[in-house]
């Protein structure tokens, strides 16, 4: 019989809340988190705006800060996650825990891009003559303006290392990057690894930010984000038939999973159970998911399986819902034809709508908004619905929380290239 895995802790920094609290009453609120940018000069981009976090001062969540002097948002976040969801376990000094036995699995961005020295070092090597850029003259410039820490921290295995370091935690440490899947990815295979006994508790979960001049230049060209300059808070409507592309947000999201006995000796609360794990590729277009929802709905399917539970147990989809024209309609696709009758009976939401999307961060944070919508009895809305899609024709919550007692949630992440994670929480019963 295999090992049951709980959530005893959580944690979350986003553009509508830096702890899990405010985010979920913000969502049920339906705030948006979206404005113009303040991180860069955005105002000759094609998109302008983005969700960016507010106010965000890593001190007020992590006692000595020195030891993050050199890394990026993407660990400044996570650290402030992480230390969040262990106090809310309890896990930080409790000596019935094995350190050994506690792990780190994230699904964390990349780290800081330093895209002032980088410009600057082009444009003082550029040749316009021979339209490239002097080699030697850039590595010259480089050796004197890049700092050999920062340059560390663009790896993306420091974040999780970070947090191993800093909070004393001595099992498996892994970081995956699966596109917009990622923290999912990370949580179901979090999962695994204590389900098989590798691990008694891990910390999981993700962070990210890509709301630097290459992010942004990035999903423009791929033609991925809203352009809805006007009114950014507007901007992000999935499954609306006038959707035109996600806004880019930012944040991070974890949670101390536990093996149920291990979280029983010690007292732990336990707030929701991970039952279901899903992955799957759909092999299709590195940055395209197929139209004919095949990965997404193989990927519902084995999270169900894995569960044990049948369609109509699913009492809300936390969907992915990026707001772009392919996703949205590929993603109602693959809920009809995994749920068939059930998906018209079936509330849907999408959190995006008002927090962006968090790219590797967003399963992570929308996972945690379905044990909150569990343990709370409602359902967040999908904000700025307002002229349906015929394509898109289910019940997707629109503009106005919801109250509704729901036992079981599934949650989908689907990202980039195909990479599809679906993961189901449940209301814990002993």
């Amino acid at each position: 019989m295999r090992r049951r895995v709980v959530i005893t802790g959580m944690g979350a920094v986003t553009p509508i809340g830096h702890s899990v609290k405010e985010l979920y009453e913000n969502q049920l609120a339906g705030r948006s988190g979206a404005d113009f940018i303040k991180h860069f000069d955005a105002q000759t981009f094609p998109t302008k705006f983005a969700a960016e976090l507010k106010g965000f001062d890593l001190s007020a969540f992590v006692k000595d800060t020195s030891r993050w002097k050199y890394a990026g948002p993407n660990a400044h976040f996570a650290a402030a996650a992480a230390q969040q969801a262990l106090d809310d376990a309890g896990a930080i000094d409790d000596p019935r825990i094995d350190r050994t036995r506690f792990g780190v699995y994230l699904g964390s961005g990349e780290g800081i891009q330093d895209f002032g020295h980088m410009a600057t070092l082009i444009s003082a090597g550029y040749s316009e003559e021979k339209r490239s850029v002097n080699p030697t003259e850039f590595v010259r410039g480089a050796i004197h303006r890049f700092e050999r820490e920062r340059e560390y921290e663009q790896e993306m295995h420091t974040t999780p290392g970070h947090l191993a370091n800093h909070f004393d935690l001595e099992g498996p440490n892994y970081n995956c990057l699966t596109a917009c899947a990622a923290s999912s990815q990370a949580i179901g295979e979090a999962t695994e690894l204590i389900r098989h006994g590798e691990a008694d508790l891990m910390l999981s979960g993700g962070s990210h930010s890509m709301i630097h001049p290459f992010g942004v230049t990035g999903f423009n060209l791929l033609t991925a984000l809203s352009t809805d300059n006007a009114d950014p808070k507007k901007a992000s409507r999935p499954f609306d038939l006038n959707r035109s592309g996600f806004v880019l947000g930012e944040g991070a999201g974890m949670l101390i999973l536990e093996e149920l006995e291990h979280a029983r000796k010690r007292g732990a609360r336990i707030y929701a159970e991970v039952t279901g794990y899903g992955s799957t590729c759909d092999a299709f277009r590195l940055t395209d998911s197929c139209e004919d929802g095949r990965g997404a709905i193989a990927c519902i399917s084995e999270a169900l399986k894995d569960a044990a539970l049948s369609p109509d147990a699913i009492g809300y989809v936390s969907a992915h819902g990026t707001s772009t024209k392919v996703n949205d309609r590929t993603e109602t696709l693959a809920i009809k034809k995994v749920f068939g009758p059930a998906a018209y009976k079936t509330a849907v939401s999408s959190s995006k709508s008002m927090l962006g999307h968090l790219i590797a961060a967003a399963g992570a944070v929308e996972l945690i908004t379905s044990v909150m919508t569990i343990l709370n009895g409602v359902l967040p809305p999908t904000i700025n619905y307002e002229t349906p899609d015929p394509e898109c024709d289910l019940d997707y919550v629109p503009n106005v929380a919801r109250a509704k007692k729901v036992d079981h949630v599934l949650s989908n992440s689907f990202g980039f290239g195909g990479q599809n994670v679906s993961l189901t929480v449940s209301r814990f019963r002993a």
